[in-house]
């Protein structure tokens, strides 16, 4: 079995990030290069075409990884990483430019190496 795109989670990132710019899914499509019915279409559970998956994932600013469900043999983690997670909220933010957004990233990653080490005993 090879891995597979979860339209789901793919979808709901997309909703997300929708409401946190404020936008139509109209706009969303415009946007990020794709026509209004792929997103209709996704909304209905079926699965983007290769071009349209990359369009979307581009435009959230994600790792196409986090949208893929992959088969028993190959591991993965239950839930993106939180770092992965923030990134795509930091993104939608109109008020911080790139190097505001890699700033608090680093607080991100720093604070949870901390914790990694807290949790090790170190």
């Amino acid at each position: 079995m090879t891995g597979r795109v979860d339209t789901q989670r793919l979808y709901e990132a997309l909703d997300a990030q929708r409401r946190a710019r404020n936008l139509s899914w109209r706009q969303l499509a415009r946007q990020a290069g794709v026509s209004p019915s792929l997103l209709s279409r996704m909304g209905n559970g079926q699965r983007p075409d290769l071009d349209g998956f990359v369009a979307l994932v581009q435009w959230l600013g994600a790792q196409a990884e986090e949208f893929m469900v992959w088969p028993d043999e190959r591991p993965r983690d239950e839930q993106p990483s939180l770092e992965s997670q923030l990134a795509l909220l930091l993104r939608a933010r109109d008020d911080l430019d790139e190097a505001d957004r890699e700033y608090l990233l680093d607080i991100v990653r720093a604070t949870m190496r901390r914790i990694k080490a807290d949790r090790r005993g170190v």
